[in-house]
């Protein structure tokens, strides 16, 4: 059923990773949708009906993050890329967070699937770089010098990026993690799925069953901060021996 030895770890985080953080889940009594309309601030026609109001909200919420710091769990999946490099096993961090605490805890080449707060998109253009400050409805692309820019935020009824780049990594892995995601957004709730179809071993970390958590080989519902360090430091131990780490 296992491998001696894993060869490709994919890992896919949602907002509960950050919950711990202080970064409200989006859906829950906490969440940040309570105080706006999803179609508002968080879909096209939303932005195009009042362009200002969305550059708003996403400019507060880029305040609120700069202060809040990546918790035990991040640091674990830092110190699992890190383990994963030095013994030769390929390893793919997919975060559905548009927070930046996995870089704040020093994970490299994280795949932003519904993109950054730390980031601008230029709609004339299609420029998208580093971006830390507040934008409006006057700011300029530092590319095209136009005045169309948008968060860089993929939007509900938006594809996500890197999607092929994510599919690829999914069928080549043998061992899938999902931390802190709902099951209720897809494509990403379908990630488990494809990795089974390749056999990989898939186990979900959250506070409880998600709407797919029978896809899924294995669960551990309790806070991804107390669980996933746990597992990660049993799995570097065993030298990526999967039956080792479970037993």
């Amino acid at each position: 059923m296992y491998k001696d030895k894993l060869e490709h770890i994919v890992v896919l985080t949602g907002a509960g990773i950050s919950a711990p953080s202080g970064i409200p889940v989006f859906r829950g009594d906490s969440g940040l949708w309570n105080n706006c309309k999803i179609d508002d601030v968080a879909t096209y026609n939303g932005f195009l009906r009042n362009k200002q109001y969305v550059h708003d909200f996403y400019n507060k919420m880029r305040h609120e993050v700069k202060s809040k710091q990546a918790n035990a769990a991040h640091i674990a999946l830092t110190n699992l890329q890190q383990a994963c490099k030095a013994q030769n096993v390929a390893y793919t961090l997919i975060t559905q967070n548009i927070d930046d605490l996995h870089e704040k805890a020093l994970s490299t080449d994280v795949i932003h699937m519904h993109g950054s707060l730390n980031s601008i998109l230029c709609e004339h253009c299609n420029s998208r770089y580093a971006f830390n400050g507040d934008s409006n409805i006057h700011s300029t692309c530092k590319i095209c010098k136009h005045q169309s820019l948008r968060p860089d935020i993929v939007w509900f009824g938006e594809v996500p990026y890197y999607m092929d780049e994510i599919v690829a990594n999914l069928e080549q892995c043998d061992l899938f993690l999902s931390i802190g995601t709902s099951g209720a957004v897809y494509p990403a709730a379908s990630f488990c799925n494809l990795a089974k179809q390749v056999s990989a071993y898939c186990i979900e970390f959250n506070l409880e069953e998600t709407l797919v958590a029978n896809n899924f080989d294995l669960g551990f519902y309790q806070d991804a901060a107390v669980s996933l360090p746990n597992f990660v430091t049993k799995l570097i131990e065993a030298n990526f021996n999967l039956a080792k780490a479970l037993t």
